[in-house]
């Protein structure tokens, strides 16, 4: 399945680093999250745009994780020639994130 059937996206820019918030709708499935969703997947998922690390913080309480994407802005908005391709841009791309819903083992 996709990460959009069990999660939302918000998403924020400044300067070259973009931000992105996964939040589970049920807090149930967000230890799927926890587990699936890491570092290196959302990486791998925006190889060619994000060319720093990748920051994950987990917040269980509020049943999201906290992404921070650094050098992946192409320089930031206001250098960058892409069209729309910040912050909010990358939080629907995230949630094409294929998952597994299948508790892991």
């Amino acid at each position: 399945m996709l990460l959009r059937d069990i999660a939302s996206a918000r998403a924020g820019d400044k300067g070259n680093r973009s931000t992105l918030s996964v939040l589970a709708f049920d807090i149930k499935d967000f230890a799927i999250l926890e587990r699936q969703v890491t570092a290196e997947r959302v990486k791998l998922h925006f190889t060619g745009i994000v060319k720093g690390d990748v920051l994950r913080y987990a917040l269980p309480q509020l049943g999201t994780l906290n992404f921070v994407l650094l050098n992946a802005l192409d320089g930031g908005v206001t250098q960058s020639l892409r069209l729309d391709a910040h912050g909010k841009c990358l939080g629907s791309a995230v949630l094409s994130l294929t998952i597994d819903r299948a508790p892991d083992k």
